[in-house]
Order: C-alpha cells, then sequence, then structure tokens
C-alpha cells in the first residue's frame, strides 16, 4: 500500500487548481489517419491530499465554451449541438470516486465525468510531479493525467462529420494546484 512517506514531499491539504498553469487538452483522429488536437482554455477545481494518498479527492470544472482547436470554424462546430452543445450544456466536471495506487508512482484515480450532461464512470491514470515553494511563496503541487474516453459514451455523435472523427478521445491533463488558495 502507497503511503505519504513513499511519496516525496507529500503535503497534505486542499489545493486550487491553478488555470494560468494548467493545462486540458485533448487529441481524436480525423479522418483514422491524423491526429486533431484541441484544449480548454479554462480549468478550475480542488484537489485535497489527505494523510492517506488513497483517501484524497478532486473536483474539477471546465467551462465547455473555453474549448480551442486553433480553427475558428472548428471551434465553432464543436460548441455546437453535433459535439458539446454549450449552450445547453456549458460545463464538463470531473467528480472522483476513489483514489487507487497502480505502482510507487502511479495512481488510478477513478470518479465520474460529465459532459455534454451525460454522466459515466472514468478513471484518471495520475502521475504526481511533487510537491514545492510556489513563487508566491505558498506550496504548491504538479500532477498528470491522462484518460482515453468514447464521444459516443456521452452522446456526442458529430452529426455529418461525426463520421470522420474517431469515437476515441485521448484526455490528456498537466495540473498546478496551489495550497490554500
Amino acid at each position: 500500500m502507497t503511503t505519504a512517506t513513499t511519496i516525496p514531499g507529500y503535503l497534505t491539504g486542499t489545493w486550487t487548481i491553478d488555470p494560468i498553469h494548467s493545462d486540458a487538452s485533448f487529441t481524436v483522429r480525423h479522418l483514422g489517419i491524423s491526429k486533431v488536437r484541441g484544449r480548454f482554455d479554462n480549468v478550475e477545481g480542488t484537489i485535497v491530499t489527505a494523510e492517506n494518498p488513497l483517501e484524497s479527492s478532486v473536483t474539477a470544472t471546465i467551462p465547455a465554451a473555453s474549448v480551442n482547436t486553433n480553427n475558428d470554424q472548428r471551434d465553432a462546430h464543436v460548441r455546437a449541438e453535433d459535439f458539446l452543445d454549450v449552450e445547453n450544456h456549458p460545463t464538463l466536471t470531473f467528480r472522483s470516486t476513489g483514489v487507487r495506487a497502480q505502482d510507487e508512482e502511479t495512481f488510478l484515480v477513478d470518479g465520474d465525468l460529465t459532459l455534454r450532461g451525460v454522466t459515466r464512470p472514468t478513471t484518471l491514470k495520475v502521475e504526481i510531479g511533487g510537491f514545492g515553494d510556489g513563487l508566491q511563496g505558498g506550496k504548491v503541487i504538479g500532477l498528470s493525467a491522462s484518460t482515453e474516453i468514447n464521444r459516443k459514451d456521452f452522446g456526442i455523435t458529430g452529426g455529418p462529420a461525426g463520421a470522420a472523427v474517431s469515437e476515441k478521445i485521448t484526455i490528456s491533463l498537466d495540473i498546478e494546484a496551489v495550497q490554500g488558495a
């Protein structure tokens, strides 16, 4: 069992995700041959590191309209009803339900992902980058996480363009959070 003493520099507490130093991105195959990347320009949330790391938790919210694929026309389509339907579903959310140690350096964070109003269980593979001193004097935590989802599980058909976009979406998170902010 992983304990706080096996995670170098481990600190307990409540951490606020720093949207300026965090990245929530995704990759999807187009026409089955190339990858298209995108990101969300804002991510908010809270990480609670418990005395026992396996009792820690995370909640995160992403404004769906903050999607950015570096193409205004595509962004407008992704925000529309065929994909994210941001008018009716303005946020994406993740709430953890449990934490498991995969090995000494990797954790599996189980939780509920809500996308386009549909909630499905999702597991994030998390690697802790470390704990340290922030530039403003507080403590910070860094971590990376990834998962893979099927867009159709969340009711995302893509409309007529859906045939050109893979069902599989890879999600990557690089998060920095500030203690108590």
